[in-house]
């Protein structure tokens, strides 16, 4: 057996990640249209679910950290560099599945009112990545899994309002308005309103381009502690 294929069969084998992964995400497109943003409030605030379910399947990482796994392992002949790829694709398909699942069922559900599905669908891809690198990298800096995952909330939260997922960035003060371009969700919402305003996938070049700079950033940041 892979890497690859047991990261999916661990994660899975508990119940409490199904849900997690599947239900929560589901849950979340029956919510009416919101107000600010002309779209279910499901997929405004679903960049936030997303970095969610990220941390919890990056945590994986630390706890194999924590109960030295790869020296377990390190007979066979497995590298950190192997190791980590592979949890990492196995997370990045996980994650590029719950947008599928969520977008095919948020079209089934509200119709017209999700504007360009498909556009949506590549955003909340490539955000994925995005929270994937962030989660790999704010784990690394922590030694106790349940402090990084209990202060992790409140940065997700901190983040969500200063990147303009919960309100407009508009009606900040500019300093704020200035930091707010420093954060991945800033690039989210700015991905979501030019497809509310119809544009096109060329459009969106800048908003893609600076998450998936952010997910290289964050990978780099994060990869560099070994798991040994």
């Amino acid at each position: 057996m892979t890497i690859f294929t047991f990261v999916f069969k661990r994660f899975f084998r508990k119940p409490s990640n199904v849900v997690f992964l599947l239900i929560l995400p589901i849950a979340s497109v029956f919510l009416p249209v919101g107000e600010w943003l002309p779209i279910p409030l499901g997929f405004q605030y679903y960049g936030l679910l997303l970095l969610f379910i990220a941390a919890r399947l990056a945590s994986v990482i630390m706890e194999d950290r924590m109960n030295k796994t790869l020296l377990r392992i390190g007979v066979a002949p497995v590298t950190h560099f192997q190791y980590l790829w592979q949890n990492l694709l196995a997370y990045s398909i996980i994650l590029i599945a719950v947008n599928l699942v969520v977008v095919i069922v948020g079209v089934a559900v509200h119709g017209g009112k999700l504007i360009s599905p498909v556009l949506l669908f590549i955003i909340y891809s490539f955000f994925s990545m995005t929270a994937i690198g962030l989660s790999l990298a704010w784990y690394s800096l922590f030694r106790n899994k349940e402090a990084a995952t209990s202060v992790f909330g409140g940065v997700v939260m901190l983040i969500g309002m200063l990147g303009g997922v919960m309100w407009p960035v508009e009606i900040m003060p500019e300093l704020l308005q200035r930091i707010a371009m420093l954060l991945p969700t800033y690039w989210l919402t700015e991905g979501i309103i030019l497809v509310i305003s119809g544009a096109s996938i060329i459009d969106l070049g800048l908003p893609l381009a600076m998450m998936m700079m952010f997910s290289i950033a964050f990978l780099l940041l994060g990869s560099r502690r070994k798991l040994a």
